[in-house]
């Protein structure tokens, strides 16, 4: 996202004391009896959402599988013994597909923890016991490409060991030492086969040095046999609540036996730093009844309903002047399923797809899909049906032409800043169990504002507008692998701005702040003509 983007961004934004907190939200709500039907999530309050975006945990992943319910269902009424059960079910996996074993954990991230400690440890339970205290173990260090950080790769992290991030395969070569426990890669188009460091290429150099590669393929549909194995990976980890359409709080590790075995002994039931990451019995049957399930799935079948639903979606917006559609059909294993972008010009509709993003997914009836500007006259949103159902099909049609058909007046022009935000600002930020303190340094040009946010560990460029009373402003904090949005809005009043700021997922906060009366130092600055005389 550029900057114009989050500037645009911005006006989506409440103002004031419009933010509600999770709990204000449920405080609002009516409550009743809990209903053991479909009306579930209503007898507690809670909205259900037409899921047009995907297999996102947020809200809620994958659809399960109803031989997936069946068998949580038949695993639920009786007793086992874990190790028996997970020597059962690594057996039944490698039957399936054709891994050396297979184990189910509490979601990818889990398995990803897991295989982490398993490389770490070679299960040795003493090193388990250490974690994440590791200065003093043999192994403890993951090499990661710079193109694999993401926000997922906490999970390795939280194990306590090193990255060392590389760039090159020289600067892997050079990287791999006696401590390296593991490679770690995420599937994208820059591990892709014939890239630097693709996973043939990182393999060719980690085998010679028996280094394990992880691969996370999360989204990915499932393949059989693995071709990441037939590429030189180690262990594969995917997500049971995406493409497999398994329990959302699974997750499935492939790989070499040895290593896996290690890796089940570092979680749940077993104490250690892998107790937090329990996956019931039930999650276990019904995440091994997934995969099995994906064998016999008729996929060809479930694409062509996928296009079937996106097409009547596409007949129904397309009756609105000035929208046209496109299907976007992807080649490769992650996310699998086809895109309807629906297409506009925002002068003409006056809405962006942003914003019409924001009031599908926030009034009844709900429904999640994307939102993004494509320049100046063109903006769109985004349908992926792998998560839809029939009877959902002819609501999401009739919804989104309602909507573009709305008839809207043309946004007026910015309202002039009252006041000035240029100067030093002292930011009191009031999280919900804690209060820090962060700094502004705005400059001002009309309307727009940029500047500099020093947060709590960080500094980072911040941009915002400014109209009346009303301010907006955008910051990220960023490092490798992690990332806060934060996105103030507030109302200024004098010297002082109140209001709230939207953290993304990491949901709300407040802040006051203090415009601070600071002038520089006003003196000559002499340079001296020649090597200083004294020190």
């Amino acid at each position: 996202m550029d900057r114009r983007e989050v500037i645009k961004g911005l006006a989506m934004l409440p103002i004031g004391g419009s933010f509600l907190s999770m709990a204000e939200a449920g405080q609002q709500r009516e409550k009743g009896p809990l209903a053991l039907d479909e009306d579930i999530y209503g007898s507690i309050g809670v909205d259900t959402i037409i899921n047009c975006r995907g297999t996102f945990t947020i809200i809620g992943g994958s659809r399960e599988r109803p031989e997936v319910l069946e068998a949580m269902k038949a695993a639920a009424g009786n007793f086992i013994q874990y190790d028996e059960l997970a020597a059962g079910i690594g057996q039944r996996l490698a039957d399936i597909t054709k891994a050396e074993w297979g184990i189910i954990t509490a979601g990818c991230a889990a398995a990803m923890k897991h295989a982490t400690v398993a490389c770490v440890t070679g299960g040795n339970p003493e090193i388990l016991m250490r974690v994440p205290f590791l200065d003093d173990v043999p192994k403890n260090e993951v090499i990661i490409p710079r193109h694999s950080r993401n926000v997922y790769d906490a999970s390795i992290r939280n194990v306590g060991v090193k990255i060392i991030e590389v760039n090159t395969p020289e600067e892997l070569e050079e990287a791999i030492n006696p401590r390296t426990a593991m490679i770690y890669l995420v599937t994208n188009n820059a591990s892709d086969t014939g890239k630097p460091l693709s996973l043939e290429n990182i393999a060719r150099i980690a085998k010679p040095k028996n280094i394990p590669v992880l691969v996370d393929a999360a989204a990915e549909d499932l393949t059989i046999p693995v071709v990441h194995f037939e590429r030189g990976a180690t262990m594969v980890a995917y997500s049971g609540g995406k493409a497999i359409c398994g329990p959302q709080c699974a997750g499935l590790l492939l790989g070499q036996k040895d290593i896996l075995l290690s890796a089940w002994q570092a979680s749940s039931p077993h104490h250690g730093p892998g107790r937090d990451n329990k996956v019931g019995k039930e999650e276990m049957m019904g995440m091994l009844a997934a995969v099995e399930a994906w064998t016999t799935r008729n996929h060809p079948q479930e694409w062509d309903n996928w296009m079937k639903w996106l097409g009547q979606i596409s007949d129904a917006v397309t009756k609105v002047k000035g929208v046209t559609t496109q299907i976007q059909e992807p080649t490769g294993l992650n996310n699998r399923a086809p895109t309807l972008h629906i297409l506009w010009d925002p002068a003409v509709l006056h809405i962006t797809g942003p914003e019409m993003a924001e009031f599908l997914g926030r009034n009844q009836p709900r429904i999640a899909v994307g939102g993004r500007d494509n320049g100046t006259d063109s903006t769109s949103l985004t349908v992926t049906p792998s998560q839809m159902i029939a009877s959902e099909v002819p609501i999401v049609a009739n919804r989104i032409q309602e909507v573009l058909k709305m008839k809207r007046q043309p946004k007026k022009a910015m309202a002039a800043p009252v006041g000035s935000m240029a100067g030093r600002w002292t930011v009191v930020v009031q999280y919900s169990s804690s209060q820090t303190t962060h700094q502004w340094f705005l400059e001002q040009d009309e309307n727009w504002l940029a500047g500099r946010h020093e947060s709590d560990f960080a500094t980072q460029d911040i941009i915002g507008t400014m109209e009346g009373k009303t301010v907006k402003l955008h910051s990220t904090f960023r490092e490798p692998g992690k990332s806060v949005p934060f996105m103030f809005s507030g109302t200024l009043e004098g010297n002082t701005l109140t209001g709230n700021i939207h953290l993304g997922e990491y949901q709300n906060a407040k802040f006051t702040a203090t415009k601070q009366d600071y002038q520089a130092p006003r003196r000559t600055i002499l340079i001296p003509d020649g090597p200083p005389l004294a020190t």
